[in-house]
């Protein structure tokens, strides 16, 4: 278990915790930037997630060949240019988790710099989460891990030995370490989720907790998931349908939240692992029973013309049917009369 504070913690245990991840969504709005973390807070999310960095955090001004996205959607776009219309202000982070501390929530964030970690560290941030495409940047992984605090690694495109290799550098300070199963292909295909990786990282790796990054446009992996035993479910989040930005089409809006909240609780009480098998005493009454199909004299053998298997379950049980034939009765016996125990010699 790795306990944020005393209402949060991811556990097996529990039911896995919903993180809304803002990125982009804010379409550079400041006002829409606040309201999607309270609208989020409001719908079921346990914790929300945003990106701290600014273009130069990231990758270099340039028009080169190089830095263009050849495809996707966002086919065509300049790294620095997508990054300026995605990212997140320094200046409006202190907002931010003023408007968490109201709603007395979780916010964490993505840094992708040594001054975004520092910038956070200010805000006496709770977790940190490593991007898919840092997985790699073992100078940036160190550095958040000196901090010493839970970190939640997204694996996207990530080999096995990728991931191992960043646990490597976190376990120099701690094992404070979620691990979710991620594609980083936008939006992801439903039938190409691959759910069963996360058996095979919660076989690989068990000393770790294991959730899910799901970047489908809707909920259906994110419940399916949760029947593989996971301690997070990570969502983009948007504010309606009617959002069109750089994450929209692989959000989730304010109903599809508060339902994905709603059923992970079900879902997860349905995967109680009781030892005693549940047995309602009532209902066993409707198994069946031996009874007489017709008079049975004293002294008489019992025998496929004289009982049968009826419901209730009144009598001997119809599981010893082929047990009593044969047998021969101590008293008289009408028809219809359950078979007990006492009535055979």
């Amino acid at each position: 278990m790795i306990k944020l504070n005393s209402k949060i913690s991811f556990s097996y245990k529990k039911p896995p915790l919903i993180i809304s991840e803002i990125s982009g969504n804010h379409k550079q709005n400041k006002k829409n930037f606040l309201k999607l973390i309270e609208s989020a807070f409001k719908n079921g999310s346990d914790l929300v997630k945003i990106q701290t960095y600014e273009p130069r955090d990231i990758t270099i001004k340039s028009k080169k060949k190089k830095f263009l996205i050849k495809k996707g959607i966002w086919k065509k776009e300049y790294l620095w240019d997508l990054y300026k219309k995605a990212h997140t202000p320094y200046a409006w982070h202190k907002d931010a988790f003023e408007i968490a501390r109201k709603y007395n929530g979780i916010l964490f964030s993505s840094p992708f710099s040594k001054r975004g970690v520092d910038l956070l560290e200010k805000f006496k941030v709770k977790i940190y989460k490593i991007a898919s495409f840092e997985i790699t940047d073992v100078k940036l992984i160190d550095y958040i891990a000196s901090k010493k605090k839970p970190i939640i690694i997204s694996t996207g495109n990530a080999e096995i030995n990728e991931v191992k290799e960043a646990i490597k550098v976190i376990k120099k300070y701690h094992n404070q370490i979620i691990i979710l199963h991620c594609i980083s292909s936008y939006p992801t295909l439903i039938e190409n989720t691959n759910l069963k990786k996360i058996l095979e990282l919660k076989k690989i790796f068990k000393n770790n907790l294991i959730g899910l990054s799901d970047h489908t446009d809707n909920i259906y992996s994110s419940i399916a998931a949760i029947s593989h035993g996971i301690v997070a479910l990570e969502k983009h989040y948007k504010l309606n349908h009617n959002t069109k930005t750089v994450d929209s089409s692989f959000s989730i809006t304010p109903s599809e939240l508060n339902t994905l909240s709603q059923i992970k609780n079900k879902i997860f009480k349905s995967m109680n692992e009781n030892r005693k098998t549940y047995i309602d005493k009532e209902t066993i009454k409707l198994r069946r029973s031996i009874f007489a199909i017709k008079d049975i004299k004293k002294g008489e053998k019992l025998s496929l013309k004289n009982i049968d298997t009826f419901r209730p379950k009144i009598g001997i049980s119809s599981s010893k049917f082929f047990e009593i034939i044969g047998k021969k009765v101590r008293l008289n016996i009408k028809k219809f009369e359950p078979i007990k125990k006492n009535y055979l010699r």
